[in-house]
């Protein structure tokens, strides 16, 4: 279970700081700051458990793992769920700590979960959402895939992966509030009301959309060097 437990520790890291950074300074730092928020966060998880479990710490890098085939459908199953269980986690504990100030309700504030239509962020259409998901999740599994393959260089992939998660975010917190993630997605849905469950499923197939192409891609050797 040591994999599994990495999982659920480093899926709750990122959506605790990352979401919890939108929750509790959002007004303070601004998209850009939320933006490193998530990317420090994936950084440091992949530093410290990337050795342990891979660091995926969501269900699309899982997908693209395995269609990769560098993984088994049981054990991405399994991944799956400690990622959600540590996403879930993560959101009640936002919303243990937020409820302490006196003006905080989660209709109100929320809980950086993701959207899209009338009254979120941007206010872009679903077709938006689903477009820029399945294009930063590939993007996102890709260099994923490509940074942590035989003869890259090891001790930059977690560098290279977390700034690549900044800059999806500087792109895409407008138009989405960011997914490429179904955990992260999952966790603060499950308590934001029936607009953000509705909408769930967007954030749940345009990721792993996103990541199974970036496998599929990678398997056929077109983003694969040579063995």
């Amino acid at each position: 279970m040591r994999k599994e437990i990495a999982e659920v520790i480093g899926t709750f890291t990122l959506v605790f700081f990352g979401c919890g950074s939108a929750v509790f300074m959002g007004t303070e730092i601004g998209m850009l700051g939320i933006s490193f928020a998530f990317g420090l966060a994936v950084m440091a998880m992949a530093y410290s458990m990337g050795h342990i479990s891979g660091a995926h710490l969501n269900p699309a890098v899982s997908m693209g793992v395995k269609m990769a085939g560098k993984m088994s459908t049981t054990e991405m199953i399994r991944y799956w769920v400690a990622q959600t269980v540590g996403a879930i986690i993560a959101a009640l504990a936002i919303i243990a700590i937020a409820t302490g100030q006196a003006d905080y309700t989660v209709a109100d504030n929320g809980l950086g979960q993701n959207g899209y239509g009338t009254g979120y962020l941007g206010e872009y259409n679903i077709m938006s959402a689903v477009i820029f998901e399945v294009i930063a999740t590939f993007l996102f599994v890709t260099v994923i895939l490509g940074a942590t393959q035989k003869n890259a260089p090891a001790a930059m992939a977690g560098l290279v992966i977390g700034l690549t998660l900044v800059v999806i975010h500087l792109v895409g917190i407008n138009i989405t509030g960011t997914s490429v993630n179904p955990a992260r997605s999952i966790g603060p849905a499950l308590f934001t009301g029936p607009k953000s469950m509705m909408q769930l499923p967007v954030f749940i197939i345009a990721p792993l959309v996103g990541g199974a192409l970036a496998g599929i891609v990678f398997k056929m050797g077109i983003t694969r060097a040579e063995d």
